[in-house]
């Protein structure tokens, strides 16, 4: 149980990392248990989400039209720059009943 309190804290902590110096924040969305941690995430543009893939198997985020990662390895990191303001309802074309939303403010 210790684990998983230690990781939420670190998951907190790194979903709103402000950098200095103007470097835009990094979010973080764990992907593990075939679901997306959150399933939900409001970011600023020109902020970056950065998707880490926690489960033994591949996994992809992909909101058609707007971005695909592509095959994101087990223990692999995809990271996205979010330019575009608007809602986008994203899934894994591996495992379609994998859903959550990106909205870009």
């Amino acid at each position: 149980m210790a684990v998983t309190l230690l990781g939420a804290a670190t998951f907190l902590l790194l979903a709103h990392d402000a950098r200095p110096g103007g470097t835009p924040a990094v979010h973080i969305v764990v992907i593990q248990g075939v679901t997306f941690v959150p399933g939900s995430l409001t970011v600023k543009r020109g902020e970056r989400v950065k998707w880490i893939n926690k489960d033994p198997f591949p996994h992809t985020v992909t909101a058609h039209g707007v971005f695909d990662s592509h095959s994101i390895v087990a223990g692999a990191t995809w990271t996205y720059s979010a330019h575009k303001v608007g809602v986008y309802e994203y899934t894994c074309t591996l495992h379609p009943n994998m859903k959550a939303i990106l909205q870009v403010q």
